[in-house]
């Protein structure tokens, strides 16, 4: 069967838990990993270790846009993915019957992080079982990440169709560099560099707080791109 005729095919909810188990993990591995090489090479110049972290970090989502969002939509983001859950259909019957399959798109994210940074732990040679003990928290930095998640939302509704590759790999670099929280944007992420004591990491401490202000924003990113509709 050639990629035209493949392409054809309506992708089973199997396919679909595949490759957001896949995406996430090979995202969170690439943020992570970037991260450990960065600050490997980068002489202890946080900038330019934040700078490689940010160009590997563009560079895989939009692949990974790519190559998984014709199968499943390529969430890798649970908020994403609940966003999608109560962008449909209303009608009771629909929305349990897409709840379901929701919750465990999202558990196949979750995992996909974990499995994701436990890669990269083994690329670097680290130990595979670690949490960080980078504390980020305070006021500012979860501003920047309801600003953060609100903005990959209202992308991600907005983006005009065959854009939201593009669009959304270009946000999250810029995000990177305009927000307090170098743009976390996703629960998943912060599941995995959780469980990262290295450059990407964030300490369990620190996660409620950037968790709670992800759900806020994403909740106004979410109502903003519908008074454009």
């Amino acid at each position: 069967m050639n990629a035209r005729t493949s392409s054809l095919k309506t992708p089973s909810f199997k396919q679909k838990l595949a490759a957001e188990f896949a995406g996430t993990a090979a995202l969170l591995c690439a943020v992570v990993g970037s991260g450990i090489m960065a600050e490997r090479l980068a002489g202890g110049n946080i900038a330019v270790a934040l700078l490689a972290n940010t160009l590997a970090t563009v560079f895989a989502l939009y692949v990974l846009i790519e190559v998984f969002g014709p199968i499943s939509g390529a969430h890798f983001n649970p908020l994403v993915t609940l966003v999608d859950l109560f962008s449909g259909s209303k009608r009771a019957a629909d929305l349990k019957n897409k709840a379901r399959k929701t919750a465990f798109l999202i558990a196949s994210q979750l995992l996909g992080a974990a499995i994701g940074t436990w890669l990269a732990h083994a690329m670097f040679d680290l130990e595979l079982l670690q949490t960080s003990q980078k504390l980020r928290g305070g006021l500012g930095q979860w501003i920047a990440e309801s600003v953060a998640t609100g903005g990959l939302i209202f992308v991600i509704l907005r983006a005009p169709p065959g854009k939201a590759s593009t669009l959304v790999a270009c946000y999250i670099g810029a995000a990177y560099w305009f927000t307090a929280s170098t743009s976390f944007a996703n629960p998943a992420a912060v599941l995995g560099r959780l469980l990262s004591d290295s450059f990407a990491g964030i300490a369990p401490a620190s996660a409620p707080g950037f968790l709670l202000a992800q759900c806020l924003g994403a909740i106004a990113g979410a109502w903003l791109a519908q008074r454009f509709d």
